[in-house]
């Protein structure tokens, strides 16, 4: 019963505010126009012990847990100013204090907009194939990985999936933040939340429910939004103590001075409520930004290192580069090359390697022979047996580890190609080169002009680490500005790299890849950050996630960051210097009570709250 009652009060909060201000206003209006002390006395007292039921209550749930809470210094300060009988004060500091809490969880509600937009893109239903073969809606809960589902035009796509049929333009505003619609056709990948502009599509679901990418974003939106800062935490501790300390020193004053009135006072006015709420409306609000542009900051924690990085190491495929490198130059040596040009076809064929595609389409339409013995060598390429003849295609370190010898005309062709800034692919027959082929990827448009924007934002090196041979980086980086580049090398490699700067160095490294090859790198940096694209292992690996790969959200990321490590130290100064204003003025004038140093304690909160807010409008 006892506990219904509680819940009944505090589900009623923001009525008792509005019944509380209209008391003191029938009170100071029977006072000050009528002269009637007896109604004026009637209000207010009533406005006392009703707007401080709500207050006690969450008081007594605070000690319950053995925590001295803001709720508990006001419920003894409005305790005391009643047992003193000074009425005004008891009922404007219950109401102020009510109404600050409207007024905070108000302007909260805003700063959390970000997650109800996405929450309410989310798709309800879907046009699913039954085994009738004809299209009925169910709701998108009872889509099964495998089922082909029908979206038509205006309709929201209800799961990851794979075009089947059909072609259309899709807004992935809600995955990438960008808002221009792309083209699918058969075989192009859609996510969840993204609405079907026009056209008409078959899909197979591949991923479904809370598995989908956007109900993963979701997921890390809200965790990053409820996780805590280093900053929050310290908050979190200091008042842990700073509570009970206000309640020691409200004591003393009152021992010594014997004034009770004072140490009220001083209990009202100590109350921590900007300081508490200052910091964690900055990490929403900013998070909240990030989510609305395509930047999935994950968690608070980030936020403090991302803004004061001073290194910031990019892989280079992919990441600066387009990822779809094309043959520039094929050189040929010696005789029989249909033959040779159809054995390295038939072994790229085994290989994924991105080079290995510029090559296949380079060559074209060829004869095509069985492969065996393949073997993958780590970092140099592939071998294989092809028709009785050993096939080497890969870098110069496996054409020495295979004893291939390099006349000192190719020699010359492969330090040319090299620094013209090509990658290199050598294929070799029985130990005799016969085919160089030079393939360079394309610089990603805008890359340079982002790179600029993360130099004038404070990062100090921009450093590229890749697999590709030293005269392809080191053609990029002079391209790009870059303060450092480094070719031939491993995964392993850059991890040791990335190592080396943090504990040697002391530097505070963000590391960008594409979350796969990368992870070691993506793990050991303080900020790991993933040319996502919408994949599992972009969103698993990293702390930031730019969603579709796109390169121009990494200054916007990173200026979102400091600019709420700002915010927080702003709000943090706001509260303690306002604590510090009022408790002075306690001391040291005689125009500080407790009915102004609650407003203007309530004043602080939602300035702090406000200013926090600003996070929400930024832009890079």
């Amino acid at each position: 019963m006892a506990s219904a009652v509680q819940r009944f009060i505090l589900s009623r909060k923001n009525q008792i505010a509005l019944i509380c201000g209209i008391l003191i206003a029938v009170g100071f209006t029977a006072h000050l126009g009528f002269g009637n002390e007896r109604i004026t006395l009637w209000a207010l007292v009533t406005a006392s012990v009703l707007g401080v039921a709500p207050i006690a209550i969450q008081a007594f749930q605070a000690l319950r847990f053995k925590v001295v809470s803001i709720d508990v210094l006001v419920t003894i300060a409005v305790g005391g100013a009643f047992f003193i009988r000074n009425f005004e004060e008891s009922a404007i500091v219950t109401f102020l204090f009510l109404f600050g809490a409207y007024l905070e969880q108000r302007t909260l509600n805003k700063t959390r907009a970000a997650i109800k937009e996405l929450t309410e893109m989310a798709p309800e239903s879907a046009l699913k194939q039954m085994e009738n073969g004809e299209f009925e809606e169910v709701d998108v809960d009872e889509v099964d990985e495998g089922d082909i589902l029908l979206v038509k035009t205006g309709d929201k796509i209800p799961v990851d999936g794979t075009v089947l049929t059909g072609e259309g333009a899709i807004n992935e505003a809600s995955i990438t933040g960008e808002s221009l619609p792309v083209e699918k056709e058969k075989g192009s990948n859609v996510f969840a939340g993204t609405i079907l502009d026009n056209g008409t599509l078959q899909i197979v679901a591949d991923r479904v429910g809370e598995d989908t990418t956007f109900g993963r974003i979701i997921e890390l939106v809200e965790e990053a939004q409820d996780s805590k800062s280093e900053a929050e935490r310290f908050i979190d501790r200091f008042a842990k103590y700073y509570t009970p300390a206000v309640l020691v020193i409200a004591a003393i004053v009152w021992l010594i001075s014997r004034n009770i009135e004072l140490a009220i006072t001083i209990l009202v006015l100590g109350c921590p409520g900007a300081l508490v709420i200052g910091v964690p409306v900055s990490n929403v609000a900013g998070i909240g930004n990030g989510a609305r542009h395509g930047v999935l900051l994950k968690g608070s924690e980030v936020i403090g290192d991302f803004s004061r990085l001073d290194t910031m190491i990019f892989d280079k495929t992919g990441t600066l580069t387009e990822g779809n490198p094309s043959v520039t130059e094929k050189i040929y040596y010696g005789e029989g090359m249909d033959r040779a040009l159809g054995y390295l076809a038939s072994v790229e064929r085994e290989s994924g390697h991105p080079l290995a595609k510029a090559v296949l389409k380079e060559i074209g339409e060829t004869s095509l022979y069985p492969v065996e013995n393949t073997e993958v060598i780590k970092g140099g390429g592939i071998t294989a047996t092809v028709r009785g003849s050993r096939i080497a295609v890969g870098n110069v370190a496996l054409m020495e580890r295979e004893g291939v010898h390099i006349s000192e005309e190719a020699a010359s062709d492969i330090a040319r190609l090299e620094e013209e800034g090509n990658s290199l692919v050598l294929a070799a027959v029985d130990g005799e080169l016969k085919v160089l082929m030079g393939i360079r990827d394309r610089i990603r448009s805008g890359v340079k002009d982002h790179l600029q924007s993360l130099k004038r934002l404070g990062v100090k090196n921009l450093v590229m680490l890749s697999g590709d041979n030293q005269g392809t980086v080191d053609a990029v980086s002079r391209e790009l500005g870059l303060t450092e580049a480094h070719g031939n090398m491993l995964p392993e490699d850059k991890a040791a790299y990335v190592k080396r700067l943090i504990e040697e160095e002391g530097r505070i490294v963000a590391f960008v890849g594409d979350g796969v090859n990368d992870s070691p790198s993506l793990a050991l940096a303080h900020i790991g950050i993933a040319m996502g694209g919408g994949t599992d292992v972009a969103i698993e690996t990293s702390d930031v996630v730019l969603m579709n790969s796109d390169f121009g959200r990494l200054p916007h990321a990173l200026g979102l960051t400091q600019a709420t490590a700002r915010n927080m130290r702003q709000n943090i100064f706001i509260a303690v210097g306002v604590v510090f204003f009022l408790l002075a003025a306690v001391f040291f004038s005689e125009w500080m009570n407790m009915s102004i140093g609650m407003l203007v304690h309530e004043g602080s909160i939602l300035v702090v709250i406000l200013n926090g807010m600003r996070l929400l409008r930024y832009s890079s």
